[in-house]
């Protein structure tokens, strides 16, 4: 049993915060650790039925570095103060295979780019999605993912990672390496410039295909073109596998 502790996760993904907390319960070394879920400002109106308040790190750093031993980002939208990593532990799940695709929808650019996708747990720096590794594990895109069915995958490997190797990251016993590369960064910026179809581009069918499923992600409406009435017109791929029957 680990010693009393207070950890903050901080999530805007209200799935992986519910699946956290059951593995959180599974754990008898981790009876004595108190564990406080927080999301961004943006996200309370989702998250705050379930019991997980906002908080604005950037304002309220200085009060988290010296209430919480542990700080665990797990899909939050907020950066990290430099300051604040320096002063507490901050650890991140991330959705991707680092170095590769470092920030916005890892899955969306590895569909495109053909980099590795995977999960990721690493400790925080002053750069995004960038610190030392502490585990990751591979998930492979297959030819007929759209970003859902990939990121759902993710989200998996990511859970599996977190239940076999959370009592370490909260006692502080894990080793980690250092990405081999510095790897590329993809911002929100980067992928509103994919969201306008121009419907006048020259495409192979792979890229037009790899552009729509990278873009198809469940009922969001993330792909688009214009009608003839000016409006936008939402597209989205539904792809199906041949059975083995």
């Amino acid at each position: 049993m680990l010693p009393a502790a207070h950890v903050l996760v901080l999530t805007d993904n209200l799935y992986l915060a519910q699946e956290f907390q059951k593995l959180t319960a599974t754990k008898l070394e981790l009876e004595q650790v108190r564990f406080t879920y927080c999301c961004s400002p943006t996200s309370a109106e989702t998250m705050r039925p379930f019991g997980i308040e906002p908080v604005q790190v950037r304002s309220a750093w200085p009060q988290l570095v010296q209430r919480y031993s542990l700080v665990i980002s797990a899909h939050c939208k907020q950066l990290f103060p430099a300051e604040m990593v320096k002063q507490v532990r901050c650890v991140n799940i991330h959705p991707g295979l680092n170095p590769y695709n470092r920030g916005w929808f890892p899955q969306v650019f590895s569909i495109l780019n053909k980099l590795p996708l995977g999960a990721t747990i690493h400790e925080i720096d002053a750069e995004l999605d960038h610190g030392s590794i502490i585990v990751q594990q591979p998930v492979h895109v297959q030819d007929y993912d759209t970003s859902l069915t990939a990121y759902t995958r993710v989200q998996a490997a990511e859970l599996e990672l977190v239940d076999e190797h959370l009592v370490a990251i909260v006692a502080g016993t894990y080793t980690t390496t250092a990405p081999g590369q510095e790897g590329n960064l993809n911002l929100k910026k980067d992928f509103n410039k994919l969201l306008e179809l121009d419907l006048d581009e020259t495409l192979t069918m792979r890229q037009a295909l790899d552009r729509l499923r990278a873009l198809t992600h469940g009922t969001y409406r993330n792909a688009y073109f214009y009608g003839e009435n000016g409006k936008k017109i939402y597209v989205n791929i539904n792809l199906q596998p041949e059975s083995n029957g």
